[in-house]
């Protein structure tokens, strides 16, 4: 027998600044279905996470709430850990990045790269605010797109256009923060020499730590040649200040995967026998895996790794990376109410719902995730109510009835019990390999023979019959058994279940071998019902209560400090009648709609009037990630507007659309019936 394997595992830091929500439950639930399974096949295996404490966005909001950063950061972390416990996520250790084992670590990390040569010095030219004392990153400039002249626009990228600039390329820009006008000032910057490391990652990523399509992604940085990365932020800046650079302190990004560390140190200085070396040492022989979402690729598996080379530690064994979550198809949405807080599902719903749909969703790839409400109702009620806790309800009645709940000795059914066994191997695999749907797959399919195989035994009609007592429990038996089998696979998914099971089979807990043996003259607990069939009212409850949620957040939200009153949206200047009766409105048909390469935020439509069509650039491409969902669909368009002629091409109109941006933007559509060219009157 092969010795056990030595894991160290890792999910992405949850930001200290806000409540989990379901499509951060995503990845802690993949991590801990993965993690939960290697402890059930006896290997160590280590999971810690940690809080990401540092940055101004966390200095911001303290002084907002009238607290510190560390109240508030210690008031999010409690936060945190009840909505991860709840959804059942056994972290070995939960920390905080603002922590002294951070400090310790982030400061010889650096201090190894610096005396090695990897970091440099320069100026560098920064916009300033001079009411706030403070250097302002682009998320915190606002003014007017140099491209297209629409105002209020972030100081990267216009949401209007999809235009990507400098701030310093804006017109009029303003403060975020204040509201003050910014100025420019120079400031001496540290940065990390990345393109040292090139040669290395080009290897490093190909070397079969990432996805293939992961990999080829990161080959187009790769390709285009490393540039040093900017590691210093100037006070004010919550966070740890840079040894020997007073006033200079690390960019949250820098100190932020050296949490995963610091939580396993912290976590070894509390355990004895646990060797933070043996697991993080140049020549460590153990297994180190990361989950996170695609949109931290860049810093995982291209800096993180940089860092660690330099610094004279191992690199990750593996950078497991998944999608996004939608929920119905499209961007979770607060308007909608499908933006869900972790606390709102839970107040609503059984935590294990979720676990399963999610790893009935999960394949080993990078593709987003959709939440179906109608399908995550029917697929729950139908394989954990219908199939697997079915198998239970319909045969124990029987066994405490017939023969005081003892199951009987003997194998009705060897050629069932050796399917069981012989599709062991494939659940693991999949199950090791994060194809966890297919481990969903491979385990109903199971039941659903189990089920057929119940049926067409069918002991409650022999119970009726004179002298079929025997057989009725020998079927039970079995059914019982095969139940058994199933929640042993399905016990990294279904934790709370595995262990109601295990209490009504009257079992220590379970593990992976168990699969293999069958219980023979063996007493059971009484029965007790171990999953309710999910109540679509209750999901709707959930949606309702994210509305509410939205409605009191929308209550509470002021504008920028500085600003002594509650933002207002004020209406666009008045247009008299003829200006109004002259737009052509027409219903169009969406004949196709993708995505526009190099802008962030257009889809081009090509659009049915009836009589021709239109080629129109619309930037709702946050709103519809997937754009080939809008095809064939009727919407609302301004047929006379004048052609405007952009970068990537020509847009001879413009969709109707309503929302306050970002992910909510709602495409206008006609009643049904509407016809494509149809003038809107």
């Amino acid at each position: 027998m092969s010795e056990p394997r030595k894991i160290l595992v890792t999910s992405a830091l949850p930001y200290a600044n806000g409540s989990i929500h379901l499509g951060h439950m995503l990845e802690y639930i993949q991590t801990d279905m993965w993690t939960r399974f290697q402890k059930h096949r006896g290997n160590q295996c280590i999971y810690v996470c940690a809080d990401d404490a540092h940055g101004s966005a966390i200095m911001l909001r303290a002084e907002k709430e009238g607290i510190t950063p560390e109240q508030l950061i210690a008031n999010v972390q409690a936060e945190h850990s009840a909505d991860f416990a709840e959804f059942l996520v056994d972290f070995d250790n939960f920390h905080s990045t603002h922590a002294e084992e951070n400090r310790e670590l982030s400061s010889q990390i650096y201090l190894k790269l610096r005396d090695a040569g990897h970091i440099a010095t320069r100026s560098i030219t920064q916009y300033f605010d001079p009411e706030k004392k403070m250097f302002l990153a682009d998320r915190f400039i606002k003014g007017t797109c140099p491209k297209c002249g629409t105002e209020d626009q972030y100081g990267d990228n216009c949401e209007k256009c999809g235009a990507t600039y400098a701030p310093t390329d804006l017109k009029d820009p303003k403060s975020a923060i204040s509201g003050a006008t910014p100025v420019l000032k120079d400031s001496q910057h540290f940065f990390f020499k990345l393109p040292d490391f090139q040669q290395m990652l080009q290897t490093w990523t190909r070397s079969g730590t990432l996805h293939d399509a992961v990999a080829n992604k990161l080959a187009e940085w790769l390709d285009a040649g490393l540039q040093e990365w900017d590691i210093s932020r100037d006070a004010p800046y919550f966070g740890f200040e840079i040894p020997g650079e007073p006033g200079k302190y690390f960019y949250v990004w820098l100190d932020a995967p050296i949490g995963y560390m610091a939580s396993f140190k912290n976590l070894c200085d509390r355990t004895p026998g646990l060797d933070f070396d043996a697991f993080w040492g140049k020549d460590s022989t153990a297994e180190v895996y990361h989950f996170i979402g695609k949109d931290i690729v860049n810093f995982h598996a291209l800096f993180w790794p940089a860092m660690l080379e330099g610094a004279g530690f191992r690199k990750p064994t593996g950078i497991n990376v998944h999608g996004y979550l939608t929920v119905n198809g499209q961007k979770m949405s607060k308007s909608r109410g499908t933006f869900v807080k972790a606390r709102t599902y839970l107040d609503h719903l059984s935590p294990e719902y979720l676990r399963y749909y999610y790893a009935a969703k999960l394949g080993r790839g990078v593709d987003d995730l959709d939440l179906n409400l109608d399908d995550f109702v029917q697929k729950v009620n139908s394989d954990l109510v219908g199939k697997v806790v079915n198998i239970a309800s319909r045969c124990a009645g029987f066994i405490h009835k017939g023969n005081a709940g003892v199951l009987v000795a003997g194998n009705a059914a060897p050629e069932l019990t050796d399917a069981f066994l012989a599709a062991a191997p494939s659940i693991a695999e999949a199950y090791e390999g994060r194809d966890f749907a297919r481990a969903m797959r491979e385990i109903m399919a199971l039941a659903d023979r189990a089920n057929a195989w119940i049926a067409d035994k069918a002991p409650w009609s022999l119970a009726k019959q004179e002298g079929q007592q025997e057989e009725v429990q020998a079927i039970c038996a079995l059914g019982i058994n095969l139940f058994r089998q199933l929640v042993i696979f399905l016990k990294p998914v279904l934790p709370l279940l595995a262990a109601d099971a295990e209490a009504f089979l009257n079992v220590a807990p379970l593990t992976w071998n168990d699969h293999q043996t069958l219980l023979s003259n063996h007493q059971l607990n009484a029965f007790k019902p171990l999953m309710t069939r999910i109540d679509s009212a209750k999901v709707q409850a959930m949606i309702d209560a994210s509305k509410e949620d939205l409605a009191a957040s929308q209550t509470d939200t002021g504008a920028p400090a500085g600003n002594g009153e509650l933002a207002k949206d004020p209406l666009s200047p008045e247009i008299d009648f003829d200006a109004f009766a002259a737009v052509d409105l027409r219903v169009a048909l969406i004949v196709k709609a993708e995505a526009v390469e190099g802008a962030d935020k257009l889809l081009r439509l090509t659009l049915d009037i009836g009589d021709e069509q239109r080629n129109v650039f619309s930037g709702i491409k946050s709103a519809y990630p997937d754009p080939a969902k809008l095809e064939g669909r009727l919407t609302m368009m301004i047929a006379n507007l004048k052609p405007r002629k952009m970068r990537f091409g020509v847009s001879e109109g413009m969709v109707m659309a309503a929302g306050p941006g970002g992910e909510e933007i709602y495409l206008l559509s006609p009643d049904s019936g509407a016809k494509p060219g149809q003038r809107i009157k």
